[in-house]
């Protein structure tokens, strides 16, 4: 995944807030002709974290786990046992656990195992329920953003997996607050252009920017072939 760790290994942020407002473009060569994506990815962006927000407490609802992932299996990999899984969710169970789960933040760890109680939820789904709701402390686990990261061994959906991904998810987003003249990064934020970099070098290489120098590739240090294991 070189392609992917030199935006990770770049430092500047307005090079990362370029590819960042590419999102839209690259979410269109993604979606292809249907552009189902594109709608989802809208509401999971905009529709669903005013929703969380202006609940009285903080909760999803089934229906939107059931959206959130279909968005998430339409940005990355199809797997259509999850959806049957999740649907087969109680309602008032779906609100009950993510309130829990958003209670327990900022403790992110603690709040994907709540979530992980429910079917078909693991990390990298729970993930991204938090990563709506609270984008200050969470990010998605996507396969594109955790592949990204050099030190992060062959890709895992497991909690350890995660808490290593967050972590320097987490890091990076500090780092380039630190210098950042146009606007906080949360981690949030840098799944997303860390993503937008990963497909677009894969569907629309030629609509990204040149990083420039001081971003070598760390890439090649990591093995050539990984291995997904475990669910997410």
């Amino acid at each position: 995944m070189a392609a992917s760790s030199g935006l990770w290994s770049c430092e500047d942020p307005s090079r990362w807030a370029t590819v960042l407002a590419l999102h839209g473009e690259v979410l269109r060569a993604r979606a292809g002709s249907q552009g189902r994506l594109e709608t989802l990815d809208r509401w999971y962006r905009e529709e669903l974290p005013a929703a969380i927000g202006g609940r009285a407490e903080k909760h999803v609802t089934r229906d939107e786990l059931e959206r959130l992932l279909a968005w998430k299996l339409a940005r990355g990999r199809f797997r259509p046992r999850l959806q049957q899984l999740v649907a087969s969710n109680p309602p008032e169970l779906v609100v009950q656990c993510s309130a829990a789960a958003f209670r327990l933040l900022p403790d992110v760890l603690a709040a994907v195992t709540e979530l992980c109680a429910l079917r078909g939820v693991g990390p990298a789904t729970a993930s991204a329920v938090l990563a709506a709701g609270a984008p200050e402390a969470a990010a998605f686990m996507s396969d594109e953003a955790v592949a990204a990261v050099p030190s992060l061994s062959a890709l895992q959906y497991t909690l350890q997996h995660y808490q290593l991904y967050l972590g320097q998810v987490q890091e990076r987003a500090a780092a380039l607050n630190r210098v950042s003249v146009s606007g906080p990064w949360t981690p949030h934020l840098v799944e997303t252009a860390l993503w937008t970099w990963a497909v677009g070098q894969q569907l629309c290489p030629g609509v990204l920017p040149d990083l420039g120098p001081g971003t070598a590739n760390v890439g090649d240090t990591r093995p050539a072939k990984r291995r997904r294991t475990q669910t997410d």
